[in-house]
């Protein structure tokens, strides 16, 4: 159970602004993997090894676009609506955590192609898959606090 001191501690813009640094985060992942797919340079790998075989598989585009294309642009739209929430349209935060729901489930589906279809890891795509997850836990979260 959460301390009651703490649940009151914690003001509803604190979520906004948390969310829309971490959007800003994953959109900046996400654009950087699609300038390099649309330059067809290599992605450098330090962490993992696989980056290449994950960005160069079948599921690296989605109708002819980078999948890192459609990660940017729900990465912008999060940003957004976590941006307009802080800023104090607070009812475009319940479309904040539609989208950061749709945006997680999503991550879940890629993070399972790479381990079980392709048999490789993207450090971008894994700090992508965080950074959704991450989105939607602040939702989640934001849930349990008082509207402040």
């Amino acid at each position: 159970m959460i301390n009651e001191g703490l649940k009151t501690s914690i003001p509803r813009r604190a979520f906004t602004a948390a969310a829309f640094i971490i959007a800003l985060i994953g959109l900046a992942d996400a654009a950087y993997l699609t300038s390099k797919h649309l330059s067809g340079a290599a992605v450098p790998c330090n962490l993992v090894s696989g980056c290449e075989t994950v960005l160069t598989s079948q599921w690296a585009e989605i109708l002819g676009l980078p999948t890192a294309l459609y990660g940017a642009l729900a990465y912008f739209i999060a940003f957004a609506l976590a941006f307009l929430a802080f800023s104090g349209r607070h009812r475009l935060w319940n479309l904040f955590g539609m989208i950061s729901a749709v945006m997680f489930l999503f991550s879940i589906f890629l993070v399972y192609l790479q381990a079980a279809v392709i048999g490789a890891f993207c450090q971008y795509c894994l700090v992508s898959a965080a950074t959704s997850t991450m989105l939607f836990l602040i939702f989640l979260a934001s849930r349990f606090f008082p509207k402040t």
